[in-house]
């Protein structure tokens, strides 16, 4: 009971996480909100992969949206393992286009030119609009984004890391992830349940210690 309850928190937490990512990486595909720079090919490599939308996005919602619905200890543990890797990798290739870089057209040598200037200038946000001539304002949108998105799938990382535990606990009787936070116990009377008067007669069930037990606790969920 504990273990679903659980599996529905995550899912649920997952979903928005996965929209913030697809939205991050679409927007990563126009710099500016340029079309242009897409049909080009001026669009940074990583935002190309689009790691955002099939990894941390699509896999990580249709994933924890089957979790969730079927709940099968084996079938949970595929989808969180599919997850997690999906999540891992997207925050893989965010950290590496954040410390890289943009695709941008920079002064070089030899003239404008298209390509990834040398990443020195990212630490000094004086150079960013005098090293990438366009797109404009690229600097300033590959990081905002591609931080939100390694963030983010940093997190779902940890989300369905935990998930994972949590269903191999869950699967081997035992699950203490889920204990106060996702579960809570109900206390049901021992009368409700045997149909007696609160003080009717017939056989108690008694504590260890001699005393009349006042209830069974279950799971809510």
């Amino acid at each position: 009971m504990c273990v679903s309850r659980c599996l529905r928190c995550v899912g649920i937490s997952l979903v928005p996480m996965a929209m913030a990512c697809m939205l991050s990486n679409l927007l990563l595909l126009f710099p500016g909100l340029s079309v242009h720079f897409l049909l080009e090919g001026h669009v940074t490599r990583e935002a190309t992969w689009a790691t955002g939308l099939w990894g941390s996005g699509l896999l990580v919602s249709v994933g924890h949206t089957c979790v969730t619905c079927l709940c099968v200890t084996c079938v949970c543990m595929f989808y969180s393992v599919l997850c997690l890797l999906a999540a891992g990798f997207c925050c893989l290739v965010s950290a590496t286009g954040l410390v890289q870089g943009p695709l941008c057209l920079y002064e070089s040598g030899s003239g404008p030119t298209w390509g990834v200037p040398d990443a020195g200038y990212l630490y000094n946000s004086s150079l960013w609009s005098g090293v990438c001539v366009e797109p404009r304002g690229v600097v300033q949108w590959n990081l905002v984004l591609f931080s939100v998105q390694a963030l983010v799938s940093g997190l779902q990382v940890v989300l369905c890391g935990s998930n994972l535990l949590n269903s191999v606990l869950g699967g081997r009787g035992s699950n203490p992830l889920c204990a106060g936070f996702c579960c809570r116990s109900v206390q049901v009377p021992f009368e409700l349940i045997h149909g007696l008067e609160p003080d009717g007669t017939g056989s108690n069930w008694m504590e260890p210690d001699g005393s009349r037990s006042k209830g069974f606790y279950f799971d809510k969920f």
